[in-house]
């Protein structure tokens, strides 16, 4: 049974009596959002954006409509529920006279164990705060930003960040990435970065505002660690902007060094060697760099030296500039073409154009023959049958024409005209039955043979005894036969169609063969050995690598599970879709997932697998309240199809398979929902169950947990969240995550 000890909310419950005007009742537009911030630029900074920008009740509730994830709705609903919570005039008017209490909205949750860490979460009405100052820093500086600076930025994600790697890095020979010790920003990194943002903004109330969150923790920024891009709720959402803005000074010193590098190489004249008549490739020396929040891969495709020389500037500045702390035992150079780099959450490694795009192999080209075959003899025997239809049909129609001639002295009359019809169906049918004919080289040749061949009309003597009319009769007979049977034309245009043919292919295995010799591609994989080990800590596979069922997930309802297992499958599919070796990962969810799920449901109802199979399909049908059949998990089908589609952000699947929520049965009265402003009541309590505390396991130690997957703090272990129908399908679905839920508001186990 449960029982309500206390609900986190935070917030005043007396309203206050100083009224507040506010400055629009409707939510603002991107335009119109910019065109606010930009009223607020003089003489190149900004000033007063506390008081007359984030402060404003527009901007809030327009912080509230994306934290709600309800784009859909109207201005008035969305207001209407906020009010449900707090005052945005109210809470406009504290922002704008500094009196809005920061400490009193923060809650402490303590870990479980004394040597753990207490974890700081902000409530809703600084959640609203916190997006408003997000959404300001984003217009401000998101066009400041360099090219290759991805994260936290709109259209700039992982798969845009991927898609840029396979398009424009060529030749790749050295590369590293920066590898951070795991360090929290202290007090002097605040203070450098309240500094980078002074300089473009005036305005101390902000600046002062992000000292306080930073000082009551409840924004944090750690380099080095597992967190950051991933949904989880220890992630604030000011951290990747911030991450960006402090960084910004890096990535215009290393924009500056790239720029004399292209310099250098440009000023090289192919000229002076007289390369113009050799087949000399020039390969121009260049360096690259693509960061996402704190994971930072420089590539060269120049000497091992000259990457030397990049990686001590590049840690000088990250170091002495920004006072961060770099592993340099880590941040190693290594070959391109030798050796892999983990980036992304994904393998990197220079290959040859041809292992992207390889020939067909003999087996492939074999099975393509086989094919063109078998669709030749297909055309063949339709094309025989509708001779043989044709046939048939006009035997028909002439065995009535005369039958109708033999029963009538007079002829016969018909009351519609149908003479122009007939003759264009029979047109068609000798036009197209002339065309394949035609298209028959050798059936022309026969036919040439037969008519033109021995014939003693083509003798001088015997021609010259026969009538005019006939001669030339049999000469213009001649010149038709020749004009449309001669096989000479024909051969000539296939012969030529065979060598153009011919001579592609010779360019295409030139080009491949020259491609291979001189030019490097990126090619991006999935860690498959990762992927499987993270399969089998959860639980999906036994230590055979065979699918297991989750003793965990008997307590969820059947659509529950379903939906679990669809958010962990949809997650990975959507993660690693831009990767080479997708079809593997499509054979992990397609098969380990999904026979995971059925044998999860058959132990739960003491069946087998095959019973299993027989009621839900393999498809994973469910019948929902209204008795219509949903399928969830991805179909096989659809697995098969996707591919790289998409230039987005996907959230990986750390915090869904990390993370299980049971539903408990309880006759306590309902508890609003905890997603962001929804306000319904009709909710069911669910708890959270982590993945490392449930296996017993050190998410420290990288021989028990996956490199490089998230955690989600372990404070949030066992709390009971109430949600409504539809935020519970969003949640394991992966719609929302944590990040996207007042996880403040939860209610405590008697």
């Amino acid at each position: 049974m449960l029982k309500t000890l206390k609900t986190f909310t935070g917030l005043s419950p007396r309203p206050f009596s100083i009224p507040f005007k506010p400055l629009s009742n409707h939510t603002l537009t991107d335009s119109h959002l910019k065109s606010l911030v930009l009223s607020q630029y003089s003489h190149g900074t900004f000033s007063n954006l506390l008081r007359n920008v984030v402060a404003s009740p527009s901007v809030l509730l327009t912080a509230c409509q994306n934290l709600s994830h309800s784009s859909s709705s109207s201005s008035t609903t969305l207001r209407t529920h906020v009010s449900n919570y707090f005052s945005i005039e109210e809470m406009g008017h504290e922002i704008s006279h500094n009196k809005f209490d920061i400490p009193s909205c923060c809650v402490r949750m303590e870990p479980p164990s004394s040597s753990g860490e207490p974890l700081v979460l902000p409530n809703l009405k600084l959640k609203v705060l916190i997006e408003a100052i997000r959404m300001v820093l984003e217009i401000v500086y998101d066009e400041k930003f360099v090219t290759f600076s991805y994260g936290g930025r709109v259209g700039m994600g992982r798969h845009t960040a991927v898609r840029y790697l396979k398009n424009n890095l060529t030749n790749p020979s050295w590369w590293f990435n920066v590898s951070f010790f795991p360090n929290k920003f202290g007090e002097f990194n605040v203070d450098k970065l309240c500094a980078f943002i002074g300089e473009k903004i005036r305005d101390d109330l902000l600046i002062d505002v992000i000292k306080t969150l930073f000082q009551c923790r409840v924004v944090r920024v750690e380099f080095g660690g597992c967190y950051l891009g991933r949904g989880l709720p220890q992630e604030s959402g000011l951290c990747s902007i911030l991450i960006n803005v402090y960084l910004h000074r890096f990535d215009r010193q290393f924009q500056e060094m790239r720029l004399r590098v292209n310099e250098r190489t440009s000023k090289i004249e192919l000229t002076k060697h007289d390369f113009s008549n050799t087949n000399v490739f020039y390969k121009p020396v260049k360096i690259y760099a693509v960061r996402y929040l704190d994971e930072i891969l420089i590539t060269t495709s120049g000497s091992k030296v000259l990457a030397r020389e990049l990686k001590d500037r590049v840690l000088d500045v990250l170091e002495r500039d920004l006072g961060l702390k770099v592993d340099r035992v880590k941040t190693a150079i290594h070959s391109a073409v030798s050796e892999k780099i983990m980036f992304l959450g994904m393998e990197l490694q220079a290959v040859l154009p041809s292992v992207l795009h390889p020939p067909m192999s003999e087996k492939a080209i074999r099975a393509k023959k086989k094919y063109l075959r078998q669709k030749e003899v297909k055309a063949l025997e339709l094309r025989n049958a509708r001779e043989r239809n044709r046939k048939k049909l006009g035997l028909k129609i002439l065995s009535h024409v005369f039958k109708k001639l033999k029963q009538s002295k007079d002829g016969f009359k018909f009351e519609y005209q149908i003479n122009s019809e007939v003759r264009g169906i029979f047109r068609t049918w000798a036009d197209e039955v002339v065309r394949e004919f035609l298209g028959s080289l050798e059936e022309r040749w026969n036919w040439y043979r037969l008519l033109s061949r021995g014939d003693f009309l083509s003798l001088r003597h015997v021609r010259d005894q026969l009538p005019q009319d006939l001669v030339d009769a049999y000469d213009k007979f001649q010149e038709q036969v020749d004009k449309h049977l001669a096989p000479t034309k024909a051969r000539m245009v296939l012969e030529e169609e065979e060598k153009r043919v011919r001579e592609e292919e010779e360019q295409k295995y030139s080009e491949r063969m020259v491609d291979d010799l001189t030019k490097l591609c990126m090619k991006v994989s999935a860690p498959i050995e990762l992927v499987r080990k993270a399969v089998r800590m959860a639980g999906f596979t036994n230590n055979m690598g065979r699918p297991r069922p989750i003793d965990l997930l008997f307590a969820l309802e059947d659509a529950d599970i379903i939906k679990w297992y669809a958010g962990v499958g949809r997650r990975w599919l959507d993660f690693f879709c831009c990767c080479h070796n997708f079809r593997m990962v499509k054979t992990v969810v397609s098969y380990h997932l999904r026979f995971s799920c059925i044998l999860t449901l058959a132990h739960k109802h003491e069946s087998t697998k095959l019973e299993a199979i027989k009621h839900y399909s393999k498809d994973l049908k469910v019948s929902n309240i209204n008795g219509y059949e949903e399928v969830y998990f991805p179909t096989e089908r659809d697995i098969k199809m996707m591919g790289d589609q998409n230039l987005s952000d996907p959230k990986p699947v750390d915090g869904a398979i990390s993370l299980a929520l049971i539903r408990l049965a309880s006759d306590e009265l309902s508890h609003s929902c905890v997603a962001h402003f929804c306000g319904r009541t009709d909710t069911i309590t669910y708890r959270v169950r982590l993945l490392q505390n449930y296996l017993n396991l050190n998410p420290l130690d990288e021989a028990q947990w996956v490199k490089g997957m998230g955690i989600i703090h372990e404070t949030l272990n066992r709390i009971c969240l109430p949600l409504c129908p539809d935020h519970i399908n969003d949640l394991y679905m992966g719609k929302i995550t944590l990040q996207d839920i007042d996880c403040t508001s939860f209610v405590e186990l008697d």
